[in-house]
């Protein structure tokens, strides 16, 4: 069993099997994978480690099974995708966003949820006693139940994403601005009252008032928010480094470079980003190299080999957007 590019050695192969009077064995041909971003060429594979445009074979970037291995992709949805597009004769490119679909699907599934704060806005709740903490239950897996729950520390002082808040709010921001009220996701509803700056203008604390009828994130007489947000106490909070891995080209042909050019040139600028300021609930301090996560409202992360005692590093497997799913969906409808 080969690939196409071997079918132009058929007339030889059988000729051998003839003169040598051995044993008539079949060669059957199917059609190489490829995938859209993607370089599967082993020889430029190779350059680029030589070069060190990536870290080594087994940068999460690559597209070898140490690389995805490390990136936090799991054998069982490798093997779905596999037998999804299945073997044919007709060379073609598969969308990357396929496979993503499916490790998605299965991480999903299986991956423990988590609350982590990549960007960190500090968020004071004037109201809530300044020496009171308490836990809320969460649950580790809503696709699960069998997963059961965990306690989540809440206190007065409380990290959020710098997104989810707005002092001046655009058209159709759901999320946290002066005057509105949104749900800390499972502990209650706080609505932003002022803001604390530094010299240069930028937010540096967002205070807010809380209901205490709304605990659990719910209120009593049934009025309703538009956002969920995800928080972390920011007395609890343990610090992480977080990489976020995107898609190593630019293009999704990565031979499509003018004359001249090189495949090089499509490399992806923003393939990797790292965030060494992330603060995360304190269930995670016991994570171990290759766990997998959903950090809500994040994506999908797996605990890095780099990690040390005292210095989680977390890998971004994958966003929690799913553009390939939206694609089926389409095509169904």
């Amino acid at each position: 069993m080969c690939t196409l590019e071997f079918a132009d050695h058929q007339p030889l192969y059988r000729w051998y099997i003839e003169q040598l009077g051995i044993f008539p064995s079949q060669q059957i041909e199917f059609d190489r994978l490829n995938l859209t971003y993607t370089l599967l060429s082993k020889r430029k594979l190779l350059q680029l480690v030589t070069e060190k445009r990536v870290n080594g074979w087994d940068d999460p970037r690559m597209p070898t099974l140490t690389g995805i291995r490390r990136r936090g992709f799991t054998p069982e949805a490798i093997r779905a995708f596999c037998t999804q597009i299945g073997a044919s004769r007709t060379n073609g490119t598969t969308d990357v966003e396929m496979l993503e679909h499916f490790q998605r699907d299965d991480l999903n599934r299986r991956a423990r949820r988590a609350m982590a704060v990549l960007h960190p806005l500090k968020l004071v709740i004037d109201n809530y006693p300044v020496d009171q903490e308490e836990f809320v239950e969460v649950a580790n897996n809503p696709e699960d139940p069998s997963a059961g729950t965990r306690q989540v520390p809440f206190s007065r002082e409380l990290y959020i994403e710098q997104d989810d808040f707005r002092e001046v709010p655009p058209p159709k921001y759901y999320r946290l601005s002066p005057g509105k009220e949104v749900r800390l996701r499972n502990a209650y509803f706080v609505t932003a009252q002022s803001v604390e700056k530094d010299a240069a203008g930028n937010v540096t604390e967002v205070h807010c008032t809380y209901d205490p009828a709304s605990r659990g994130g719910n209120s009593p007489d049934g009025r309703k928010v538009k956002s969920t947000m995800h928080w972390v106490s920011a007395a609890h909070a343990i610090s992480a480094e977080i990489r976020l891995y995107d898609k190593l080209f630019s293009k999704p042909d990565p031979y499509d470079f003018p004359e001249g050019g090189d495949i090089f040139d499509n490399l992806n600028p923003n393939s990797l980003e790292i965030l060494t300021e992330a603060k995360l609930e304190p269930s995670l301090d016991s994570a171990k190299a290759g766990d997998r996560f959903q950090f809500e409202r994040v994506g999908y992360f797996c605990v890095d080999p780099d990690s040390t005692d005292g210095k989680l590093v977390f890998n971004r497997t994958l966003a929690l957007k799913d553009t390939w799913a939206k694609i089926e969906k389409k095509a169904a409808n």
